[in-house]
Parts: C-alpha cells; structure tokens; sequence
C-alpha cells in the first residue's frame, strides 16, 4: 500500500486520575501528530471509563497514558480490565511519566506494550507506535 493511502495510525492520549500536569501529554500528542498520525487528547482528569469509552468511540490503534501521580498500578490495570471486559485486545497500550523502574515489569505483565519515563525522546515514542501498530 502506498504511504499516502495508509490508514492513519489513531492515538488517543489520555491523563487519568488527578493528576494535573499535562504539558508532557501535550507535547506527545503535539508530536504524534506531526509525525502524520490522528491523535485524540482528553483531557485532564479523565477517569479509566471515560479513557475506554474514547479508545472505543475513536476506534484508537494506540492508547498513551501519562501519569505523574504514583497511580499507575491502580488506573492502568483498571483500563486495561474495561479494555479487555470490551474484547478490546488489538489496541496498543502505552505509558509515560513517573513511572518506578521496578514497576515497569508489572505493567508489561498485565499487557502494557511499552513505559516510556522522562527523557525517552518523542521519536522513540514515533518509532514505538508505528513499528507496534504496524505489527
């Protein structure tokens, strides 16, 4: 298929919980769709329904959740359960920001694809999406 008839990689960027920082979601998303693909932020303080009923209603290849507020082994295992209680099993998952190196395993465990922490740069997050999309 010729790039230019490609389908369009979705991603819907989301920031679940309280957490209210989201200049990194922001920045993400901002490159995301500079690299040519259709992103859906949602906003702040989006719970793992609202996450899910978007990954759903957007018919997202990926999801990117940025969390900074030490509430990832709870809201990611929450929306990787609606995800699957949907058979919603063909959607990349993805998580960034303040992540402990030693929960990393767990959330790859439970059917994370990748965790991106500070300093991973937004072509690495390119190239991940695309190449796992893709797959």
């Amino acid at each position: 298929m010729a790039p230019s008839t490609q389908k369009k990689i979705r991603v819907v960027v989301a920031k679940p919980g309280l957490d209210g920082h989201d200049r990194g979601a922001k920045i993400i998303a901002r490159a995301l769709r500079d690299a040519g693909m259709e992103v859906i932020y949602t906003g702040l303080h989006q719970t793992a329904e609202q996450i899910v009923e978007t990954v759903i209603q957007e018919d997202a290849d990926a999801v990117g959740l940025s969390i900074l507020s030490g509430a990832h082994m709870t809201l990611v295992p929450r929306i990787i359960e609606l995800l699957r209680e949907q058979s919603i099993d063909d959607v990349v998952i993805t998580v960034g920001g303040t992540i402990p190196s030693d929960d990393i395993p767990e959330l790859k465990a439970q059917g994370v694809a990748a965790v991106f922490t500070p300093g991973a740069s937004t072509q690495e997050i390119i190239d991940f999406i695309r190449g796992a999309v893709r797959d």
